[in-house]
């Protein structure tokens, strides 16, 4: 992985590796999506809020739900996977019922993930700042064949 001294731009020193841990083992599987491109995205995202809604939540309640803050993060973490890993990207959804946990997977074994500080626009590191920044816990793990991204969020 370069150093601040090997990149063009100036890499705040706020940047902080990720903990490597496994999200716990009490979730259930909900739902899983494969994709190869960015323009499978979308689709992600909408049936991604469509599983999410549940209880009071509305549909457009803005930012301040879980489900709103869950999308921003997939989509944000599955784009990064998406441009700069290796595809098939992997998203899932799992529960305890008081939980949610997002994954977002790809087969780039290669890079470690690193929390992003303050960044001059178009630096990146946007999608592991939200992760940190909107959610209960992030984490991050290696299989044989994956990296490894969670996140876990109250459900509403």
């Amino acid at each position: 992985m370069p150093s601040s001294e090997d990149v063009s731009f100036d890499v705040p020193a706020t940047d902080a590796g990720m903990p490597l841990s496994r999200p716990p083992e009490t979730f259930r599987p909900v739902q899983e999506w494969s994709l190869d491109s960015l323009d499978e995205l979308s689709s992600v995202r909408s049936e991604l809020a469509a599983r999410l809604r549940t209880g009071e939540a509305a549909p457009d309640a803005g930012l301040g739900t879980t489900p709103e803050k869950v999308v921003l993060v997939a989509s944000e973490l599955a784009t990064n996977a998406l441009e700069h890993g290796r595809p098939p990207t992997i998203v899932r959804l799992a529960t305890d019922d008081t939980l949610w946990l997002l994954e977002v997977a790809d087969h780039d074994r290669g890079t470690v993930p690193v929390y992003a500080g303050e960044r001059i626009p178009g630096a990146g590191g946007l999608g592991l700042h939200l992760a940190r920044t909107l959610s209960l816990d992030v984490g991050w793990y290696s299989t044989a064949t994956t990296k490894n991204i969670w996140v876990t969020f109250l459900v509403d």
